[in-house]
């Protein structure tokens, strides 16, 4: 902790563990068995709680609660831990909370963005490159995928799998997993691929266009699943193979345990937009 920059109206417990270039503002309150690494700043009144460990490049901002007793009526008081990697952002009033089992633990990423107020519960995994907006709220051992985008005031059901390169939308609400990919809307609803995502990623027209015959071929119809989902697969070995998004999408359809939103039916897809559209 020597060299650390602290506020002197700071509180941080001496056995808690500071790289030398660590920033820490006024009012802050960190605890015991905290770690944070290089280059990350904690800013005025947040509170890093015992079993945190912050990576490098981190920036909390103000009123942050990281690694608090999770919000389960089976906690115990173990010994439990939150991790999280580099180069995160948590912005006003987001809270992290730590594993309920003993041994356990929420585990967060790199380069994701948490905007006001947004939730993290206990023993969730939140992959590289996340964002939630504001409000947004993930229920236990939720999984959220690499640079999957949960919109604002959206809410993800405990134990609930969010898939790589999946947005949310607004005020959306899921208890089934949404697959790679996939935008979902309403309640339990997949309204079609997030193109905009998977261009941003710099994915070409033809391996996009692979994904979103799948979506039609998996989803559209309501068909059930399993044989879509076998059909599809002879085909695409017939002619060759998988994509290496095809090949996460059968991965995460294979190892669901919860059942999988739907697709709107195809009436009420918006027409007209190429980034919306199925």
């Amino acid at each position: 902790m020597s060299g650390a920059r602290i506020d002197p109206r700071a509180l941080v417990s001496p056995e808690a563990e500071l790289a030398g270039d660590v920033e820490v503002g006024p009012f802050t309150v960190i605890e015991a068995g905290v770690r944070i690494g290089p280059g990350t700043r904690v800013l005025a009144q947040s509170y890093v709680s015992r079993g945190t460990t912050l990576g490098r490049d981190n920036v909390v901002h103000m009123g942050v609660v990281l690694g608090h007793e999770p919000q389960d009526l089976g906690y115990g008081g173990a010994p439990t831990t939150v991790v999280i990697g580099d180069r995160n952002v948590f912005r006003e009033g987001t809270t992290v909370h730590r594993g309920t089992a003993p041994g356990s633990e929420t585990r967060i990423g790199s380069d994701c963005f948490f905007m006001a107020n947004a939730h993290v519960a206990h023993d969730c995994v939140v992959e590289d490159g996340v964002i939630l907006a504001n409000g947004a709220l993930l229920g236990g051992h939720a999984e959220v995928g690499t640079r999957a985008f949960i919109s604002g005031n959206a809410v993800v059901h405990q134990h609930t799998r969010v898939g790589r390169f999946a947005m949310l939308q607004g005020l959306c609400a899921v208890s089934r997993d949404v697959p790679p990919f996939c935008i979902a809307s309403d309640v339990n609803t997949l309204r079609g691929v997030n193109v905009v995502g998977l261009r941003r990623s710099g994915l070409d027209r033809a391996r996009i266009s692979a994904v979103r015959r799948a979506y039609r071929e998996l989803f559209f119809g309501r068909p059930h699943l399993g044989n879509a989902r076998a059909r599809l697969r002879a085909e695409l070995e017939r002619a060759g193979g998988m994509t290496p998004e095809l090949a996460r999408l059968f991965d995460f359809l294979d190892s669901g345990r919860h059942g999988f939103c739907s697709a709107e039916p195809l009436a009420r897809v918006r027409a007209g937009s190429d980034d919306d559209a199925p």
